[in-house]
């Protein structure tokens, strides 16, 4: 690790602007209100905040439908507020990571709407666009994420274009380089306003097949709420022709110094593609679903960490985010505080920069947003078969008080959760046995632990209600073992560091990390 690698090793929270603090009243989170709870973020003992878009937007998709690249919604603030965030997170010692969107623009971006406007115009190449088929329908097979066909007309282009995500997020053509050098230009614009780090939306899906080959059918044998996952995405998605430009950005940011690219490899479960997409000169890291499925599985755990580390890449592990089942609730911890601490000690065991989302801290439970509130047109696309991700989106809850639980004075964009009252920060704040007490506890364990945040992965054992692993660096070696299961598992013994065990046994729902080096 060298003085420009903080981010290898590092725990970043995931802040979702609209849901963390609201400063202003109008019941959506502002950038005055994370300003208030930097101080919360940074006695967490976090290295660095991952910030949700900021950017303009109509919000068809909750912002990662951007209208403008260079500015700050309205409704967060301004852009003297974005700087004054950036100055009050760099004085408690927090980098700022900002999520980046360039797979895709909101449709009505004055780019698109150029485009849309001329076959001949300047920009009417910056998206993708393409003729219908002679019986008219479009070019090709290729599904949208939130339904449909990827494609929709244009009566005035008399054309398709491109939409992985909402006929609202048009796809930008990357592969013209004339776009490319636009969104270099635009990191190169926040890097000056002095962000540390920038978090790459759906980076898989950049590119396409140019020839616009149809995708082949997937090898299932069910059929499943959202027909987007019949398909092998093998020419829309995850294409090599990303590879390129990849390098490019990495240039752009080695350029401007000590900066992170963080890549999302989204809708794409293979840790080999993680390590194709941070080989040297290309991302920092990255992350993939793997870890953000529905079962807790050590085998799968272990799996996923070793073959990471085969490969050779520097990965980024998630229990928790934005656009998933809470970790609570997914792997059925809700109301089991000591399950909740022991996923917490796993993560921070990790080897790879690890991400905390938003109220994980607290143990948060996934919300049951009423129908009639749901703003996710994933949710009201496939409602009842598919509910979305607003449950992983609603208010922070700051304290007890209504009507959004210290979020805000008023109602909040989403409803707050009753059950997170109980779990509240005011709650929980000076509780010593609580989770978030716990929580400080670890991050602070791993940040005095090289060999937790920079160490070697061996693996001991694993089962499907299990893991036991060793990490190890500079003579530092520890032991770190779980059991989520119904029976005590045993475990190598050494000098406590956190968890606890009775000599070598290690009971349900619990953990043990141990000082197992030469002389403990």
């Amino acid at each position: 690790m060298t003085a420009t690698e903080w981010w290898r090793g590092a725990a970043i929270y995931e802040v979702y602007l609209r849901s963390f603090r609201d400063a202003n009243g109008d019941g959506e989170g502002d950038l005055k209100g994370l300003i208030a709870g930097l101080d919360y973020l940074a006695g967490l003992g976090i290295d660095a905040i991952w910030l949700t878009p900021v950017t303009p937007s109509p919000n068809f998709d909750s912002g990662y439908d951007v209208a403008d690249y260079r500015s700050i919604e309205p409704k967060f603030g301004t852009m003297e507020e974005f700087k004054t965030l950036v100055a009050e997170a760099h004085r408690r010692g927090l980098k700022v990571v900002l999520d980046q969107v360039y797979s895709h623009s909101s449709h009505l971006h004055p780019w698109f709407v150029e485009s849309a406007a001329s076959r001949t115009g300047a920009r009417s190449d910056w998206y993708v666009w393409a003729e219908p088929k002679p019986d008219g329908g479009p070019p090709n097979n290729w599904l949208g994420r939130f339904g449909g066909y990827a494609w929709e007309w244009s009566a005035v282009r008399r054309q398709y274009y491109l939409h992985n995500f909402l006929v609202e997020q048009p796809d930008l053509n990357l592969h013209n380089p004339e776009v490319q050098d636009e969104i270099l230009a635009i990191m190169r614009f926040w890097f000056e306003l002095g962000v540390d780090g920038l978090r790459l939306d759906v980076v898989n899906f950049y590119m396409h097949d140019a020839a616009l080959r149809d995708n082949p059918a997937a090898r299932r044998n069910d059929v499943p709420a959202n027909p987007y996952y019949l398909q092998a995405h093998v020419y829309d998605r995850s294409r090599p022709e990303n590879l390129p430009f990849l390098a490019r950005m990495r240039a752009e940011a080695d350029a401007a110094g000590d900066r992170l690219l963080l890549g999302e490899i989204s809708c794409d479960f293979q840790i080999e593609r993680m390590a194709e997409y941070t080989a040297p000169g290309l991302l920092h890291t990255a992350y993939s679903f793997e870890l953000l499925g529905p079962e807790l599985s050590g085998t799968a755990i272990a799996n996923a960490v070793t073959r990471a580390g085969e490969n050779a890449s520097w990965p980024c592990w998630a229990f928790s985010n934005h656009d998933v089942v809470r970790v609570a609730s997914r792997w059925r911890a809700t109301g089991r505080p000591e399950r909740i601490k022991m996923l917490q000690a796993m993560l921070i065991c990790l080897r790879g920069t690890i991400v905390l989302y938003q109220g994980e801290e607290l143990g948060l439970p996934h919300s049951d947003v009423p129908r009639h509130r749901l703003m996710d047109p994933e949710a009201v696309r496939f409602w009842p078969n598919h509910r979305g991700r607003d449950g992983a989106r609603t208010p922070m809850p700051w304290s007890q008080q209504s009507p959004s639980l210290g979020f805000s004075e008023v109602d909040g964009w989403l409803p707050a959760e009753s059950a997170h009252q109980a779990l509240a920060i005011s709650v929980q704040q000076n509780d010593t046995q609580s989770m978030l007490a716990h929580c400080r506890e670890m991050l602070a364990l791993r940040r005095r632990s090289r060999a937790l945040k920079l160490g070697d992965w061996e693996l001991i054992s694993a089962g499907e209600t299990s893991l036991i692993v060793r990490r190890r660096s500079d003579g530092e070696e520890l032991v770190c073992g779980f059991n989520w299961g119904d029976d005590s598992i045993r475990v190598p013994t050494g000098r406590v560091l956190a968890g606890k065990a009775q000599g070598e046994d290690l009971a349900p729902d619990s953990y043990v990390i141990a000082d197992c080096s030469i002389g403990q």
